[in-house]
């Protein structure tokens, strides 16, 4: 079956969900055999790394189950900080890309920006394209097309924003938004020209469906960058007892991933620093993207770390993976 439909993507289509279900309980080595292939076949040996600022930390009003930022959690010790100066984040944005990164993602808390943070943030981002050269992404809450037009026009390239996990388990980790919301603005982004970044968080008490389904989602909105985050459950959160995914649910998820949308980045994001390999088998499974560096709110793996892991597996970190 797995020979039949990597044929069938090799030569242009795409599989569809009753397929994609047939997935779930093929054999592991098999199937992250196909996956790489096929990240071979239409990425070649591109990689996609990538670095994050939280640029506005803390007191959320968003009820997000996962997060360490919500205000709704008793979670101690939370950065909280008001958005950073444009001089801060032109200062992040070249220490970011002195270490090797290519792009440079903005990430606030909140559900959105008020006008003047937004103002802020696009003179930022038109001083780190002038003074740095980086690409920039924005991960900024639930903004409109008129906000995304402004923040394009500014200089940044690429909009994120989560679907987090399927339609039907999104009522279970928030319902101070609704899926219906994430999706307006990810069209919104797209309607303003920006390439869009949408993945999500696996371990929160969903099913393999439920991934594939959000998986689904992001490819047809033409998502070009899934990121792929492993549940890391803090104290004070109602996800803090949950247990945490082995490392070859995750690999499963990804290889997955990669059937899915053969031509983008799948990418390994927050949590990958529980893996014992820090994403190796993974990264021989379908992905060929990470962010680097410190989460928001946990620890991270180190530019340095990755770039040589990466060359070790052969991967090429340059700007033709933008």
């Amino acid at each position: 079956m797995l020979t039949t439909l990597k044929h069938m993507i090799v030569n242009g289509m795409l599989i569809d969900r009753a397929q994609a279900l047939k997935l779930i309980d093929q054999p592991l080595a098999a199937l992250a055999e196909g996956a790489d292939e096929l990240r071979r076949h239409f990425c070649q040996d591109r990689f996609d790394l990538c670095t994050i600022v939280s640029a506005k930390s803390g007191r959320c009003p968003e009820d997000c189950a996962y997060c360490a930022q919500s205000a709704h959690h008793p979670v101690k010790d939370v950065p909280v900080h008001p958005l950073l100066s444009q001089a801060e984040l032109v200062a992040d944005a070249r220490r970011q890309a002195q270490a090797g990164t290519f792009r440079y993602s903005i990430v606030t808390s909140g559900h959105s920006l008020s006008q003047p943070e937004i103002d802020s943030i696009a003179q930022a981002i038109t001083a780190i394209k002038k003074e740095v050269g980086i690409e920039v992404c924005l991960s900024l809450g639930l903004l409109d097309q008129a906000s995304f037009e402004q923040l394009k026009q500014a200089g940044a390239s690429r909009v994120h924003c989560n679907l987090e996990t399927s339609k039907r388990f999104f009522p279970r980790i928030c319902s101070t938004h609704r899926f219906e919301d994430k999706i307006k603005t990810l069209k919104a982004a797209a309607q303003a020209g920006f390439s869009l970044c949408s993945g999500g968080i696996i371990g929160l008490g969903e099913t393999m469906v439920d991934r594939i389904d959000w998986i689904l989602s992001a490819r047809e909105l033409g998502v070009e960058s899934i990121p792929i985050n492993l549940l890391n459950p803090i104290a004070g959160t109602p996800l803090a007892g949950q247990a945490i995914l082995s490392p070859q649910e995750l690999q499963r998820t990804v290889a997955i991933a990669r059937w899915l949308v053969p031509k983008g980045t799948i990418r390994l994001a927050g949590g990958r620093g529980l893996l014992p390999d820090k994403g190796r088998q993974c990264f021989q499974s379908g992905a060929n993207g990470a962010i680097t560096g410190d989460m928001l709110t946990t620890q991270g793996i180190s530019p340095a770390t990755d770039r040589q892991l990466l060359k070790e597996l052969g991967f090429k970190l340059d700007r033709s993976s933008d």
